[in-house]
């Protein structure tokens, strides 16, 4: 007997709009006992069925809704999203010649809670919601069906996890263990990919577009890559034929990386410097000594991960980008990002008109960026949206 969950009256309204989440506020009552990430009908105040979802009794999101379908949460459910979500993808692939990209992006794909990078011939899986805990068992055969040569490698070392009520975990779930240089395309240049040890699931793939947007402003210019990570930004503007390139990060093997796939790639390395330092400090001191640079990519990690650390977020974000218009030589040009899904591309905009008048410099916003076309936004659900950059010409 399938567990029952029964909505607050007017609880349904978000329901009907296919929104996918369904918080603890929402629900009148349980019927059955649903254990953790268990699959429960949803019915309205009045019984009227709705929808499935996974059951999760930790999280204020207490269900994660499945299907608006009445159709069995089980592998031939799974095998269908992933079809669809490659199909979907297809075209994206062949167009930028991607052998690396983002296969399921959790609820915009109808699969929440689960993100599955492909790098190669690897499936990296990321289960972050108690309903795909649940389901890993039917999520890896759809994936062994749906991709029979692919490795599959579970990433599942986020701490929101533990808000679920689940434990990290990571390690081989189908095939072979990932050596540590798993290598990708994207747009004719290779990268490195350290699938078990790198950041997320080993890369940022969501920043493709804004890599190749970023080659047409850098011909013949000194190019400052913060936090560079592998190099992803840089790597493009020494495509882009850029005189120097400074790629700056506070860590020493994701350097040593970014200076590898520079090699992988056959670039000039006498136009790339590989340096190791904490940019609020180093922004800092080019400033103080007076040091200018042609283009400034500012792409930080997330600032804030809760409602609670948004005001702090937005000091920091304002600082750094003061910091970088201070070193722009009058019309230069600022790469400015933020993958804090909690900041809206308006909140975004208006940090960076604040930098600039803190900075005593005018900038002209001239481009926008948004996440890769892999990492596709539900109409239904526009959490989706997280990632948001503008080129700003600073004068």
């Amino acid at each position: 007997m399938v567990a029952s969950v029964y909505l607050v009256k007017g609880r349904e309204k978000s329901v009907l709009r296919r929104h996918p989440w369904i918080f603890s506020r929402g629900i009148q009552r349980v019927e059955g006992k649903p254990s953790l990430g268990e699959t429960v009908d949803v019915f309205d105040h009045q019984g009227k069925w709705l929808a499935r979802g996974a059951f999760s009794p930790n999280s204020q999101i207490r269900v994660r809704i499945w299907t608006f379908e009445d159709e069995a949460i089980d592998t031939a459910f799974f095998v269908k999203r992933i079809n669809d979500a490659q199909a979907l993808r297809n075209s994206i692939i062949a167009r930028d010649g991607l052998t690396g990209y983002r296969l399921i992006a959790a609820e915009s794909d109808g699969l929440p809670g689960i993100t599955i990078d492909r790098y190669d011939n690897f499936l990296v899986c990321q289960l972050l919601s108690a309903g795909a805990e649940a389901q890993k068992d039917a999520l890896v055969e759809a994936l062994k069906t749906c991709f029979p040569d692919c490795n599959i490698y579970e990433r599942s070392d986020v701490a929101v996890r533990k808000k679920e009520g689940l434990k990290l975990r990571t390690g081989v779930l189908h095939g072979e263990a990932p050596s540590d240089h798993v290598l990708i395309e994207e747009n004719g240049i290779k990268i490195g990919v350290d699938i078990a040890g790198g950041h997320k699931t080993g890369f940022y793939l969501d920043q493709r577009d804004s890599r190749q947007a970023a080659v047409k402003y850098v011909d013949g210019k000194r190019v400052l890559n913060c936090f560079c990570y592998t190099g992803g930004f840089g790597l493009y503007a020494l495509k882009g034929n850029a005189a120097e390139v400074i790629n700056v990060d506070v860590s020493q093997p994701a350097l040593d990386r970014a200076k590898q796939n520079a090699e992988t790639n056959g670039f000039d390395l006498s136009r790339a410097q590989f340096l190791n330092a904490d940019v609020f400090k180093l922004l800092r001191d080019y400033r103080d000594a007076g040091e200018l640079f042609d283009v400034v990519i500012m792409d930080p990690p997330k600032f804030a991960e809760s409602k609670a650390q948004l005001t702090g977020a937005c000091r920091g974000y304002k600082d750094i980008n003061m910091l970088a218009m201070q070193i722009l030589k009058p019309g230069g040009t600022l790469l400015t990002y933020s993958c804090s899904g909690l900041m809206d591309q308006n909140l975004f905009q208006k940090i960076i008109a604040d930098a600039a008048l803190d900075a005593h410099r005018k900038v002209m916003f001239t481009e926008r960026f948004a996440q890769a076309a892999d990492h596709p936004v539900d109409s239904a659900y526009p959490e989706g949206f997280y990632l948001k950059g503008f080129a700003c010409t600073v004068v």
